[in-house]
């Protein structure tokens, strides 16, 4: 089964890293879901929820103010300005 890599961090601290299944969260332009295999995305993050679906484990969610994501060969980066994680 193909896996992201997604590492989330805000400005001053890591906020969660590993494998996951899918990601979906808000972009300035609306919502947006990411699952292996998606093409190459650069987006601006709106405030709102970033909702991660680990390989293992219950679902992860982070309350995300600003900032931006990248995916690029099933690899997703998130730099929050602020970001709160509840697992």
């Amino acid at each position: 089964m193909a896996t992201l890599d997604v590492q989330v961090v805000a400005t001053d601290h890591a906020v969660w890293s590993g494998e996951a299944k899918s990601l979906t969260g808000r972009t300035i332009e609306g919502d947006i879901g990411i699952l292996p295999g998606h093409t190459p995305v650069l987006a601006l993050l709106a405030e709102g929820e970033l909702v991660i679906e680990p390989v293992e484990g219950g679902t992860v969610k982070a309350h995300v103010k600003g900032g931006f994501f990248s995916v690029d060969s099933d690899k997703i980066t998130v730099v929050a300005d602020e970001a709160d994680v509840s697992e």
